[in-house]
């Protein structure tokens, strides 16, 4: 296995394109419409980029393309990464006006200085801790001087984690790492972008975990 495509990247990629199709199902939507706080992130993330410029931006683990289509509609020109191809599939299929690739967040095949914004919602928990500063190596590489990060995760502590071998009946190899809002936070400050913001809310209902709040910039 290559530096750039180490045995976690194949092995989520296996696991997400087994489960896309009922993961689509079982989430039909973006989630947002019943998580006003969460919502509120992702317009403000918006107006910031919008506010610096007309650059694109990347929705990373765009799954089926919701967020990124509620990106587009508040009036970014986005496009969707996925490490998944039959997530980028659906994403296609459900949203054909917009634009949609495979690829992977520690290894972005964009130029240098070229994305106003990066949005990560639910993609950095399938990272292990020695390849998160890659991520947000390559975050900073792409952005734009002023372009911003976004980024929504379950947070737990740092030793926390799961591994999951079965998911809607499909047979699976998926890791998930919890993390606090201040170690995400540290690494990104690493990796030369500047804290703006972190928030973490306690979990709705029907989830278990917090969810974090980290927003970063890069330095204009």
């Amino acid at each position: 296995m290559s530096a750039q495509d180490p045995g976690f990247i194949a092995a989520t990629r296996s696991s997400y394109d087994k489960i896309a199709d009922a993961f689509g199902e079982r989430f039909p939507g973006d989630g947002l419409d019943d998580r006003p706080v969460d919502r509120a992130q992702v317009t403000a993330f918006a107006e910031l980029v919008r506010g610096n410029g007309n650059a694109p931006v990347a929705d990373l683990g765009s799954g089926t393309g919701y967020v990124t289509a509620r990106l587009h509609a508040l009036g970014l020109p986005v496009f969707g990464v996925d490490l998944s191809p039959r997530m980028v599939e659906l994403a296609r299929r459900a949203h054909p006006d917009l634009r949609f690739h495979v690829g992977s967040l520690t290894s972005l095949d964009l130029p240098d200085g070229t994305l106003g914004g990066i949005i990560a919602l639910y993609s950095i928990i399938h990272v292990p801790d020695e390849h998160l500063p890659t991520a947000f190596a390559e975050f900073h590489r792409v952005l734009v001087p002023g372009g911003h990060v976004l980024l929504l995760f379950q947070s737990g502590d740092e030793e926390e984690r799961m591994h999951l071998t079965e998911r809607f009946g499909e047979e699976i190899s998926l890791d998930y790492y919890w993390r606090t809002p201040q170690a995400v936070a540290d690494q990104l400050t690493k990796a030369g972008l500047r804290l703006q913001a972190r928030m973490l809310r306690e979990p709705y209902e029907q989830e278990t975990r917090p969810r974090a709040f980290v927003l970063a910039r890069k330095p204009a």
